[in-house]
């Protein structure tokens, strides 16, 4: 007897410049003909003059205050090398360097920020910084086999063994395409493609056995909707700049398996873990949920839709990401919870970058629906995560990352993160410079 069945009766009731996406001609849709979904259709709110109990201009200068008065001067007195390249992210709140290993995540991920920071904001800096990185990870990054290694010490010598799961590849990838545009370097787009498909091959090999602490169980080949995810965010990004018919194939395969395969109709929530071809397991991953992981994928389908102009396919993320969302918050105190146990627990801790992910999902719908919800949730979290995130009230620039449940502030911290919360304050300025153009009317992408 399946696991599932015997727990019947327990389950939870239910409870980029990507601005040039609205000019890129729709591609064919998966969903033609699909219904737009409950909760999605269009509401009689109309013009959107306030935002979280604030104007469209007050809420710009917020994101505009945390951007360029709070993050990126951090990053450009510390924690970036700007002698030999790369990003050092081991940092306390006070700015000291806790080591100057440079972990590779954080390389592809900085490119990118501080180049999306460059096309779309300017100052020469982010490109400087934006290039000594892709100069250094060229030059020591890989193994003596081509493989992108996790981690090197300040002078690039490398520490540990390759990545064999393919993150860092796609990490990379992002980081290089957005790079390539800022710089007008096209031996980058091509060193962008080049390794995503380097990432993708590890990915789909059957034998590949990397473990996952996250998940309950890890085996061979298994899929996981966290490596979709990231594949979705770099091809939508990647197929702006870059025509690529198999690349195009590959981000339908990764939207159809997160929408179809991981996508779990008993529990309506996502899945995080799938057998090698898809197939839904009958162990400790078929209960595991990573609420985190599938509103961030979530948004990101919504971006896809738009650049294909496929609004069933937009209707449904939208539908899907409020669902996880309804789940996900904690009704105690507030906030998100990053995973969940369908027939235990959740994981009770507040990471900064779940929050953020809402509230970039519920931008994107509030700048092209006229919906009611988007509205309510984005106020919510938005109110929420000032209170709880920022250091300023402790004397210090940047913002937690993760905390408790409560999100009780710690002395001490030895990471700070160059890309989630970035990406947030710039995608949600870049949607709100758009929305106050248009004098707070939706966006014409749906007529």
């Amino acid at each position: 007897m399946k696991r599932r069945d015997l727990l019947k009766g327990l389950i939870l009731a239910p409870v980029a410049d990507l601005s040039p996406v609205l000019g890129v001609e729709a591609a064919a849709s998966s969903h033609a003909g699909a219904s737009a979904q409950p909760g999605v259709r269009p509401s009689t709110a109309g013009m959107r003059s306030q935002i979280a109990g604030m104007s469209l201009e007050a809420l710009r200068e917020q994101y505009r205050s945390d951007l360029f008065d709070d993050y990126l001067p951090f990053w450009e007195r510390t924690g970036f090398d700007f002698e030999l390249g790369g990003f050092m992210c081991a940092v306390d709140h006070d700015g000291t360097q806790v080591n100057t290993d440079k972990h590779m995540w954080y390389q592809g991920r900085g490119m990118w920020t501080h180049a999306f920071a460059y096309n779309h904001f300017g100052g020469e800096i982010h490109l400087e910084m934006a290039r000594k990185t892709r100069d250094f990870i060229l030059r020591h990054g890989m193994d003596g086999e081509g493989h992108w290694v996790r981690t090197l010490d300040r002078e690039g010598g490398q520490i540990g063994a390759a990545d064999r799961m393919g993150y860092t590849a796609l990490f990379i990838a992002e980081g290089l395409q957005e790079y390539a545009r800022a710089a007008g370097d096209e031996e980058s787009m091509e060193l962008a493609i080049e390794s995503f498909w380097k990432g993708a091959r590890l990915y789909d090999d059957p034998e590949r056995d990397v473990g996952q602490g996250y998940l309950p169980v890890s085996y061979p080949g298994m899929r996981i909707q966290g490596f979709e995810m990231v594949t979705i965010v770099l091809l939508t990004q990647l197929l702006q700049k870059r025509e690529d018919p198999k690349l195009e194939a590959r981000l339908a395969h990764a939207v159809k398996v997160v929408m179809e395969r991981f996508w779990n109709p008993e529990y309506r929530l996502n899945n995080e873990a799938l057998n090698h071809d898809y197939e839904r397991p009958d162990d400790d991953n078929e209960d595991y949920i990573y609420l985190g992981h599938a509103i961030e994928t979530f948004w990101m389908i919504l971006h896809e839709a738009l650049r294909r102009g496929d609004r069933a396919l937009f209707d449904l993320a939208a539908e899907r990401m409020k669902r996880h969302m309804e789940v996900a918050w904690d009704d105690v105190y507030g906030g998100f919870f990053r995973a969940m146990e369908v027939h235990g627990s959740f994981t009770f801790d507040k990471v900064l970058w779940l929050q953020e992910e809402v509230l970039i999902g519920m931008m994107i719908l509030l700048e092209h629906t006229d919906l009611e919800w988007p509205e309510r949730w984005f106020g919510r979290t938005f109110r929420y995560v000032q209170e709880k995130y920022p250091l300023k009230p402790h004397g210090y620039p940047m913002w937690i990352m993760g905390g408790d449940r409560k999100v009780t502030f710690r002395p001490r911290t030895s990471r700070k993160g160059n890309y989630h919360h970035p990406r947030h304050l710039m995608l949600n300025l870049l949607a709100l410079d758009r929305m106050i153009a248009r004098g707070g009317g939706v966006s014409d992408v749906w007529q």
